[in-house]
């Protein structure tokens, strides 16, 4: 399969998958209204509480503070709910996504809350037909799904402004839902000619996504930036990698500093800020 037909059907599974959390409970509210929103969102701050222990760490992730009237691109606005912190910090916002869904669902977001920004339908591998440089580009969960990781991390280092940073998410391949996967597919699917990016994959959203290590994401990204800073994140099923149904009870065993210290060694998602584009 093509690089543009990965991206092709990339576009189609993320415009047919919303990423609203509500997989297995659907919000019981009109789709895209503005109590739509504060149930995904609700359900997206509960999922991140345990990457720093605020009861929203995007506010320091973001630097939120900082990006009053800096010129700011977000890739993969998805459910717009990153697109309305940003927003609201007063920053000059760029949202794109590959998804027409998303692109949707960010503008209607944005006509509710009474917010403005650039919000367009574009892939991340084209960055070089926007205007202009940006302070802070900003993109999570988003790249590893990418038909071409690494160009589009290099079509992102060609968008900074000087002293800008390119803060990201990626999948981690050392965390605790990458080894239930192997555990659970790897034996078979090795003796059945299946990779492990393929099994993976298959047990990951979206039409592909790729895992990295620390080290690996870190040697990547150096590739395109002299300072790259790297962290791991991890939500309670990397904490207390336990099915749904009884995880709440092992949670219950652990403290909050135990549970995000364990989701911090062995979480799902690798975070890194980078700065000063090489080249």
């Amino acid at each position: 399969m093509s690089q543009m037909e990965r991206q092709e059907s990339n576009r189609k599974w993320w415009t047919h998958n919303t990423m609203s959390y509500d997989w297995k409970d659907p919000i019981e509210k009109e789709r895209f209204s503005s109590a739509w929103f504060d149930d995904a969102d609700r359900r997206f701050i509960h999922a991140s509480r345990l990457f720093t222990g605020k009861e929203n760490p995007f506010e320091d992730l973001m630097d939120l503070p900082s990006l009053a009237g800096k010129r700011v691109l977000e890739i993969g606005c998805g459910m717009g709910f990153h697109s309305e912190l940003l927003a609201r910090s007063g920053a000059n916002l760029t949202s794109i996504d590959l998804s027409p869904t998303s692109v949707e669902a960010t503008r209607k977001r944005f006509a509710v809350r009474g917010l403005t920004a650039d919000i367009r339908e574009m892939d991340a591998l084209k960055l070089g037909e926007l205007d202009g440089t940006f302070d802070l580009i900003w993109s999570w969960g988003v790249l590893h799904h990418s038909s071409h990781t690494a160009r589009a991390i290099r079509a992102a280092s060609k968008k900074l402004a000087e002293g800008g940073h390119l803060k990201l998410m990626v999948y981690h391949l050392g965390g605790a839902s990458a080894y239930v996967t192997m555990v659970r597919r790897y034996l078979a699917g090795f003796w059945t000619g299946k990779d492990l990016d393929d099994l993976l994959w298959r047990d990951a959203d979206g039409f592909l996504a790729r895992f990295y290590t620390r080290d690996s994401f870190r040697d990547l990204l150096y590739g395109f930036f002299e300072n790259v800073d790297i962290e791991v994140f991890g939500q309670d099923a990397d904490a207390v990698p336990l099915p749904r149904q009884i995880r709440p009870l092992g949670l219950r065993l652990l403290s909050e500093k135990k549970q995000i210290e364990r989701a911090g060694r062995v979480g799902s998602m690798i975070w890194a800020d980078c700065s000063r584009p090489l080249g």
